[in-house]
C-alpha cells in the first residue's frame, strides 16, 4: 500500500498518515458561508482537498473514505444579504428571503465546482445530503453541546449569551503556536461587558424578532459561527477523526476554537489527528481586492471563456502550503499545456495512473510534483497513462471535445434549441422547460456549457448519440 506523509499543521512536521480506522479514513474541511458566489480563492481550499479525496480513495477505497464539508447557512452575513433584498423590493419575508439566497447560492457553489472537476464529498462512497449538512439542520445539536460544556464548567450563560471560556481549557492557542496575549493583541477582540475574559467567545447569541433563531434554554437566538463544525463533526465522524482541513486563515481563530470546544467537550477524543491548511491565493502578484480591481469569483472566469480545467490546472501548479498567483501567463500555459496532454490522451483507452503522480501526492500532496511527472509521460508519448492520469486529477476527459475537437455528432441543433430556451426563459422567468433539456442532454452524457456568451455543448464520456434525436 502506497505510504502517505501529510504536514500536520499541529505537529510543524511532516508525518507518517496512519488512519484510525483503515475502513473508515475520516476527513472535515471547513465550507462556504452561503450569501454570495465563490471567488477564486474560495476554490483554493475545494480543489486541494479535492485532490487529498481522490489519492485517499485511491489508496483505501472510494467506500472505506468519508468525506464532509459543510455549508455554514446561518450567519449574520447572510442576514445583510436578505435584508439588503428586501429593502430593494424583494417580495416575501426576511426568513423567506434568506432561504431563497442559501438555495441560490449552495446552486451556485456546485455548478461552479463542478466545472473545476471537484468531487462532491461523500460518506463511505456515497454523496449523501449528511456529506454536505447544512448547519440549521443540526441545531439541536449544537445546542447539546453547548449545555454540556456548560455543565463541566467551560461555558457560561450571560445577558442570552453563551460564551466560552478560554481560560478553562489549558492549551488554547497550541495551534497557532499563540499565547494569549498575542492572540488577543493581534486579533479583532470584541468587547463586551458580559464577558469574562476578552479572548471568550460566542457560542449562542440572542435573535431579534425579524432574525432567523431557535428556542434554547437561553432563549430564542442562533449559534455561533465555531460551534457549528465541532457539532456537526462529532455528529457525522466522531470524537476522533483523521484529518482536519481548511484555508489557513480559519487558523485562529475558527479553528482554534474549534479544538478547544471539541475536546472539552469530548476530552475521550482527540478530534482531529491531522490538520491541514493550505495558502492563501494572490492575483498577479497582490492580494485579491476589489479596491485593487482585481477580485473575481470562479463563475466570473467561466463566463469568461476559462475552462474550468484551466482553472485547476493553473491551482495544482503550486504547493498547497505556499502562496499561490494566478497570473495570465500561468493561464495561458496552462492552456497551451492542457490542449497538448488531452490531445494526446484523446480516444485512447484508460491506463494505469503514472506512479510518479501517485509518489508525488503521496508526499504531502505535491500537485506541483505530480504535473512534472505528467510532463515526462507525455515526452514517452504514452496515451494510455496520460488518459488516466488527468481523470485522476480531476482534469475531465468529458471536455475533450473542447480540447481537440470530436466529430462524433453535430450538436448544433441542440446548441441552438437550448439556446432559445434559455432566451424564452430570460423573458418569461419561467425555466422549467429549459431545465428540463439541459437535464435531459445531461442524462445522454453531453456536458452543457452556458454562459453570456451563448451555449456550447460537448460529447461527455458517456455521450449516447442515439438517444438525442427524440428531444427535437
Amino acid at each position: 500500500m502506497t505510504t502517505i506523509k501529510l504536514h500536520n499543521t499541529q505537529t510543524r512536521k511532516k508525518e507518517v498518515f496512519a488512519p484510525i480506522d483503515p475502513d473508515n479514513v475520516r476527513m472535515y474541511v471547513c465550507g462556504p458561508t452561503v450569501y454570495d458566489r465563490a471567488h477564486l480563492g474560495n476554490a483554493r481550499p475545494v480543489l486541494v482537498f479535492d485532490v487529498l479525496f481522490r489519492l485517499l480513495r485511491h489508496v483505501y477505497g472510494a467506500d472505506h473514505v468519508t468525506y464532509v464539508r459543510n455549508f455554514t447557512d446561518v450567519d449574520d452575513k447572510i442576514n445583510d444579504t436578505a435584508r439588503k433584498r428586501k429593502e430593494a423590493g424583494a417580495k416575501g419575508t426576511l426568513e423567506e428571503l434568506i432561504a431563497e439566497r442559501t438555495e441560490e447560492t449552495i446552486s451556485w457553489y456546485h455548478a461552479d465546482m463542478d466545472e473545476l472537476g471537484a468531487l462532491r464529498p461523500a460518506i463511505k462512497g456515497l454523496q449523501t445530503e449528511e456529506a454536505e449538512p447544512r448547519a440549521t439542520d443540526w441545531i439541536g445539536a449544537m445546542i447539546a453541546m453547548i449545555e454540556d460544556l456548560i455543565a463541566k464548567g467551560h461555558a457560561y450563560a450571560a445577558e442570552g449569551h453563551v460564551l466560552f471560556a478560554v481560560d478553562s481549557y489549558a492549551n488554547y492557542g497550541a495551534l497557532s503556536g499563540r499565547s494569549v496575549d498575542d492572540m488577543i493583541a493581534g486579533a479583532r477582540v470584541e468587547v463586551a461587558p458580559y464577558k469574562r475574559n476578552p479572548m471568550d467567545f460566542v457560542l449562542w447569541k440572542p435573535s431579534d424578532a425579524e432574525t432567523p433563531g431557535w428556542d434554547s434554554p437561553w432563549g430564542r437566538g442562533r449559534p455561533g459561527w465555531h460551534i457549528e463544525c465541532s457539532a456537526m463533526s462529532f455528529e457525522l465522524l466522531g470524537a476522533s477523526f483523521d484529518i482536519h482541513g481548511g484555508g489557513n486563515d480559519l487558523q485562529f481563530p475558527h479553528h482554534e476554537n474549534e479544538i478547544a470546544q471539541s475536546k472539552c467537550a469530548h476530552p475521550e477524543g482527540d478530534f482531529a489527528n491531522v490538520w491541514m491548511h493550505n495558502e492563501m491565493l494572490q492575483v498577479e502578484g497582490k492580494k485579491m481586492s476589489k479596491s485593487l480591481g482585481n477580485f473575481f469569483t470562479v463563475r466570473d472566469l467561466l463566463d469568461q471563456g476559462v475552462p474550468g480545467e484551466v482553472i485547476r490546472f493553473v491551482m495544482l501548479g503550486t504547493h498547497y502550503r505556499k502562496p499561490m498567483d494566478w497570473t495570465e501567463k500561468k493561464r495561458d500555459e496552462a492552456e497551451k499545456t492542457l490542449r497538448k496532454w488531452l490531445a494526446l490522451a484523446a480516444k485512447k483507452p484508460i491506463g494505469q495512473v503514472s506512479k510518479s503522480v501517485i509518489e508525488a501526492l503521496a508526499d504531502d500532496l505535491n500537485t506541483a510534483g505530480a504535473l512534472t511527472a505528467l510532463h515526462e509521460v507525455y515526452k514517452r508519448g504514452d496515451g494510455e497513462t496520460m488518459a488516466a492520469s488527468l481523470q485522476f486529477l480531476g482534469l475531465r476527459l468529458g471536455n475533450m471535445a473542447y480540447w481537440v475537437g470530436d466529430d462524433t455528432s453535430d450538436l448544433s441543433r441542440f446548441s441552438e434549441r437550448l439556446s432559445n430556451l434559455r432566451d424564452t426563459a430570460k423573458a418569461t422567468k419561467d425555466f422549467s422547460e429549459l431545465d428540463a433539456f439541459k437535464a435531459a442532454l445531461t442524462a445522454f452524457g453531453v456536458e452543457v456549457r452556458m454562459s453570456k456568451e451563448g451555449v456550447e455543448l460537448f460529447p461527455g464520456p458517456d455521450f449516447d448519440p442515439t438517444k438525442l434525436e427524440g428531444l427535437l
